[in-house]
């Protein structure tokens, strides 16, 4: 094996001997789920090796994921045509969560950096936040592009506790959401009252800001906001999903709103990635041998599930597409 290349590995990393039609991980909790479920489509496995992978983002162009592989400080390459699994990026300044800007352009939150980094087509490395009013961020994790431009992350310690994700570190700013301007730069932060801000997505419309409250009180939760006309500042805070005894991570949304979350606690019963309508109500389980990270929606019509889990990455074909700028 190369330093570069992971040709030793199968194309497709299977961990079952055989897949069934339909996919009995494929769980419908409420009807209204039936319809995004296509009956000849199951569960691909597409590669093992990670210690924790993160941050999945799909280039149609191209036609390859790119996800983070955080400990191991790289991000990884996966081509659609070929299966091949290659390095990306090494080092990744401990990459977390990434998009794609309205111009295609990567867009990776790094906990080593403790930064939002863009990068340019010829490949060069521009900064589009790293401090807070002279403090360095924290760790920024998860990060979406509005159609405007504008650039939102969330910005929780994580990856700034230890040394396995990072470079141990005390905090000097708040655990604050950010929106950076897409013509001007500006930075300002939305709201500093999440325990803990993980992932985040808008709805369709941009008329909500979907934020994971990862250190919620009792319970994790899916916090919502109304985006206002101007789509700068946000506000109507409310719970839109309790997620109880679960933890759920990063998150996009389908073009009928529904939520597609990463989730997980090390329990069968948790790991995978649930799924939420609009209002809320749990209505559909990918069930994964791994907790869930992070989701992307990606292929050809944006309608292969990508779901970075733990050590894997895997794929589903679902029978919905996902929402622009996720």
């Amino acid at each position: 094996m190369t330093s570069d290349s992971f040709d030793d590995y199968p194309a497709t990393a299977g961990w079952r001997p055989y897949p069934r039609y339909p996919d009995p991980a494929i769980e419908v909790v409420d009807p209204r789920f039936q319809q995004y479920c296509i009956p000849q489509s199951a569960i691909e496995r597409l590669y093992t090796g990670c210690r924790w992978a993160e941050g999945p983002v799909w280039f149609g162009d191209g036609r390859y994921l790119l996800w983070s592989d955080i400990p191991n400080n790289r991000i990884l390459k996966w081509e659609e045509e070929t299966g091949n699994v290659s390095v990306f990026r090494k080092p990744s300044n401990y990459a977390n969560g990434a998009t794609r800007d309205r111009q295609g352009r990567l867009v990776s939150c790094e906990h080593g950096g403790r930064r939002v980094v863009r990068t340019e087509y010829d490949g060069t490395i521009a900064v589009v936040l790293d401090n807070w009013r002279g403090n360095p961020l924290n760790s920024p994790n998860d990060v979406v592009v509005k159609s405007d431009g504008s650039v939102w992350f969330t910005d929780p310690p994580f990856g700034i506790l230890g040394h396995y994700e990072g470079h141990r570190a005390e905090p000097q700013v708040g655990q604050h959401v950010y929106r950076v301007d897409g013509d001007t730069g500006e930075a300002t932060v939305v709201t500093d009252d999440v325990l803990g801000p993980n992932g985040l997505c808008f709805s369709p419309d941009e008329s909500i800001l979907y934020i994971v409250e990862s250190r919620g009180v009792p319970h994790r939760k899916i916090l919502a906001y109304d985006v206002a006309p101007d789509g700068r500042t946000i506000s109507g805070k409310r719970v839109l999903i309790d997620a109880g005894p679960g933890t759920p991570d990063g998150m996009r949304c389908d073009v009928d709103g529904n939520l597609w979350c990463g989730w997980g606690m090390g329990s069968e019963e948790l790991d995978g990635v649930f799924v939420f309508a609009p209002d809320g109500t749990h209505i559909g389980r990918i069930a994964l041998p791994e907790r869930c990270a992070n989701v992307c929606f990606g292929g050809l019509k944006r309608n292969r599930l990508f779901m970075a889990a733990a050590q894997s990455v895997y794929a589903l074909y679902v029978n919905t597409q996902g929402a622009p700028g996720g």
